[in-house]
C-alpha cells in the first residue's frame, strides 16, 4: 500500500472500532483509535501471516498486550478478511467470538489471552524463545503494548529476559498515548524516559510519531534489520485520535463515544478496504514428537527418596521419550532437581532466574507454539505468578507447574519458604489438575501422566525423603487414590497426601496394635478428587479425618468435602492442618508442632472414636 492507502486503512480501523463499541454499548474505542496507524502499517506491510492456516509454522505471531483495545484487533481481522462486518458488530454479545478481551479459546488467530496488563510481552518472550531456540523457522513476534502497563514489574522481567537471550525476533510496539484509565500515565508523552529504561536492559529503541505512517513503516523495517537485540518502537500517539471531542481527553477510557455517528462522519465514514497480508515463508514442522524409549526410573520398596529427586529423574527420562518436552526453572534447579533434565537436554532447558512471572509466561508462550513445558520453583514462590496461572487457564494453555519445598516439612528455613497456600491456589484455577505424590514411583508415574492432560497441571513435591511404599509397576490414574489400609472393622478413615501419608501409616500401625483399626487413603489426586472411594469410605466408617501439610483453607480437607457435593450423605469430617505460623525447626519438629505427625493423628483418631460411642 502507498502512504495514502495506509492512512486510509488506519482511519478504517478507527471507524470500525467506534462502530463495534457503539453496537455493544461498551468497549474501549479511544484506546483502539490511538494505535490504529500502528496496526494498519503492521498488517499491510510487515506481518507475514496466513489467516486460513493460523498454525502455519512460518507465521509471524502478534500479541495485543493492551487487550482492552480489542475493537482494533477485530477491525484488523475484518480488514484481513478473517471476520465479516456482521460478526464485527456482534462484539461483546452473548455467544460472540469477539469478546471484550481476546482469547485463543474463541479465535484461532489469538496467541494468548490478554486483558490483565503486563502479560503480553512476557508471553511474547516465551514465543520468541521458542522461535529462536526451538522452532528455528524465522518467524517474528510483534507485541503491541500500552504505556500504562509499563508500570507492571512483569514487563521489566520480560525486558531483561529478552535482552539476555538476544531475542532479535521480538519487537515490542508501545502505544504511548499519555492517558491511562483515570488520568495521565507516569511519564506521559516522554518517549525518552521509556527509551532510557529499555536501553538500560539492552534493547534497541526507536522513537516515532505514531500517527506518521511513513515513520512507522521505517521503524518496523529497522526493527526487522536489527541483529542480536530485541527492539522496542516507542510511538507518541493521541488517545481518541481523529475525533476532536474525545482526542487526548481524560474521562473517556472504557466508554463508547458519546456521538458515534458524528465521530464516524468526522473520520470520513465507513470504508471497505481489504488487506492482502503477506504470506509466511515455507517452514518445516518445528519440533519432533517421540524419539526414544525414555524408560521411567524405578525404585524398590523401602528406599528413602525425596519426591523432588524423583521428579528430576522422571523428567529427564520423559525428555528422552518426548522431543516436545521443554523445561523452565526459576534459578533453583539444583533444589527442584530440574538440573537433571538440563544436563541431558541443555537445548530444551530455559533458565528464567528469579522471575517467576516470566517463567510461567514463557511456559505459556512455548505451549502456544506446541511445546510441552514443565516449569518449576519453590511452591511458595509460585504464588507471585498466580495471575499468570489464572490467565493461562483463560488461554486454555497446557502447562505443567511443579512446586517443590512445600509445607512445614521443609524444616529450618522457616515460613517464608513454605508453600502452605499452593493447593488452594491451584485448585481454584478453572480446569486445573492438582497432584501431590507421596513416594518416588508415584511421582515418576504422575510426571509422565501430566504430559497427556489438558489445561494447567500442578505437581507438589517434598524436600525431604519419604519411604517408597509403591512398587515400580503400580499405576496411578488421574482422579484416583490408593487405599493403603482397609478392613470391615475400620472405625475412621484417615485421608492423607504427600508427606502426611507415611505419618498416617505409622499412626495406623499404632492404632491397630491398640485395637482401633483405621482405613488409610492416599489422595494423591487432589483435583480431580476420587469421589467413589471417599464416599465408600464414608459409608463404611462414618468418619473421615484429613491430614495435610497445608493451611486448612482450600487444601486437602476442602477437596474431600467436594466429594460429597453431589447430594450424597455428608460424613463426620475432622481436619488436621497447619493453623499456626511456623518458625524454624527440624522437619519432624515442624510436623509435630503443626499437629500433623503420626502422634497427632493417633490422638485425633482416638478422640473421634470416643466421641462416636458416647451418647
Amino acid at each position: 500500500m502507498n502512504t495514502q492507502e495506509l492512512a486510509e486503512l488506519g482511519q478504517q480501523l478507527r471507524v470500525d472500532s467506534v462502530r463495534a463499541s457503539a453496537a455493544a454499548g461498551s468497549g474501549h474505542p479511544t484506546s483502539s483509535m490511538s494505535a490504529a496507524d500502528l496496526m494498519a502499517v503492521l498488517l499491510a506491510e510487515h506481518l507475514r501471516y496466513d489467516f486460513d492456516h493460523p498454525g502455519h509454522p512460518g507465521n509471524d505471531r502478534f500479541i495485543l498486550s493492551k487487550g482492552h483495545a480489542s475493537p482494533l484487533l477485530y477491525a484488523a481481522y475484518k480488514a484481513a478478511g478473517a471476520v465479516d462486518d456482521t460478526e464485527l458488530l456482534t462484539f461483546r454479545t452473548l455467544g460472540s467470538r469477539l469478546e471484550g478481551h481476546p482469547t485463543p479459546r474463541r479465535l484461532p488467530w489469538v496467541e494468548t489471552a490478554t486483558g490483565s496488563l503486563g502479560q503480553g510481552l512476557p508471553v511474547g518472550v516465551g514465543i520468541a524463545l521458542a522461535g529462536k531456540r526451538l522452532d528455528r523457522t524465522g518467524y517474528r513476534v510483534w507485541v503491541l503494548c500500552g504505556d500504562s502497563e509499563l508500570a507492571e514489574g512483569s514487563v521489566w522481567e520480560a525486558a531483561e529476559q529478552a535482552a539476555y537471550e538476544h531475542l532479535d525476533n521480538l519487537t515490542a510496539i508501545v502505544d504511548v498515548n499519555r492517558l491511562g484509565q483515570r488520568g495521565p500515565t507516569r511519564h506521559g508523552h516522554d518517549l525518552d524516559a521509556y527509551a532510557r529504561r529499555f536501553a538500560a536492559f539492552g534493547w534497541h529503541t526507536v522513537e516515532i510519531d505514531g500517527h506518521d505512517v511513513t515513520a512507522i513503516d521505517r521503524a518496523y523495517a529497522e526493527a526487522e534489520a536489527v541483529k542480536g537485540q530485541p527492539v522496542v518502537v516507542l510511538a507518541r500517539t493521541l488517545k481518541g485520535k481523529g475525533v476532536q471531542s474525545v482526542q487526548d481527553r481524560e474521562g473517556l477510557h472504557g466508554k463508547p463515544l458519546p456521538d458515534p455517528e458524528h465521530a464516524i462522519a468526522e473520520l470520513g465514514g465507513p470504508r471497505a478496504l481489504r488487506v492482502q497480508v503477506h504470506a509466511p515463508p515455507p517452514a518445516p514442522v518445528p519440533h519432533p514428537g517421540f524419539h526414544g524409549t525414555g524408560d521411567a526410573p524405578r525404585w524398590e520398596r523401602g528406599e528413602d527418596v525425596a519426591t523432588r529427586d524423583a521428579y528430576g529423574r522422571a523428567l529427564a527420562a520423559l525428555g528422552g521419550a518426548r522431543g516436545d518436552v521443554v523445561v523452565l526453572d526459576g534459578e533453583v534447579g539444583d533444589s527442584t532437581r530440574s538440573e537433571l533434565f538440563a544436563k541431558e537436554f541443555p537445548d530444551r532447558y530455559f533458565e528464567c532466574y528469579i522471575a517467576e512471572q516470566q517463567m510461567v509466561a514463557a511456559a505459556v508462550g512455548m505451549a502456544a507454539r506446541g511445546w510441552m513445558p514443565y516449569a518449576a520453583t519453590f511452591a511458595a514462590f509460585l504464588t507471585r505468578a498466580h495471575d499468570f496461572v489464572r490467565m493461562a487457564s483463560i488461554s486454555g494453555a497446557g502447562i505443567n507447574l511443579i512446586g517443590s519445598h512445600a509445607g512445614v516439612s521443609i524444616g529450618q528455613d522457616g515460613p517464608s519458604q513454605m508453600g502452605l497456600e499452593d493447593l488452594a491456589m491451584f485448585r481454584a484455577v478453572h480446569g486445573s489438575t492438582v497432584l501431590y505424590p507421596c513416594d518416588a514411583n508415584q511421582t515418576a508415574h504422575l510426571v509422565a501422566a501430566m504430559a497427556d492432560l489438558e489445561g494447567v497441571r500442578y505437581l507438589r513435591t517434598t524436600r525431604g525423603t519419604t519411604p517408597v511404599i509403591y512398587g515400580p509397576g503400580e499405576r496411578f490414574p488421574i482422579g484416583g487414590s490408593k487405599v493403603l489400609r482397609s478392613s470391615d472393622a475400620d472405625r475412621v478413615t484417615v485421608v492423607a497426601a504427600g508427606i502426611t501419608v507415611p505419618q498416617a501409616l505409622a499412626a495406623a500401625d499404632t492404632l491397630e496394635r491398640d485395637g482401633v483399626p483405621v482405613r488409610v487413603i492416599d489422595l494423591y489426586s487432589v483435583k480431580p478428587v476420587d469421589r467413589p472411594t471417599l464416599q465408600q469410605a464414608a459409608n463404611d466408617t462414618g468418619c473421615l479425618l484429613t491430614v495435610e501439610d497445608h493451611h486448612e483453607e482450600g487444601g486437602l480437607g476442602d477437596a474431600v468435602v467436594d466429594a460429597f457435593l453431589d447430594g450424597g450423605p455428608v460424613p463426620r469430617l475432622a481436619r488436621l492442618a497447619v493453623d499456626t505460623m511456623p518458625g524454624s525447626a527440624t522437619p519432624q519438629q515442624q510436623l509435630r508442632a503443626a499437629g500433623i505427625d503420626a502422634d497427632a493423628i493417633t490422638v485425633a483418631v482416638r478422640m473421634l472414636v470416643e466421641q462416636a460411642v458416647l451418647p
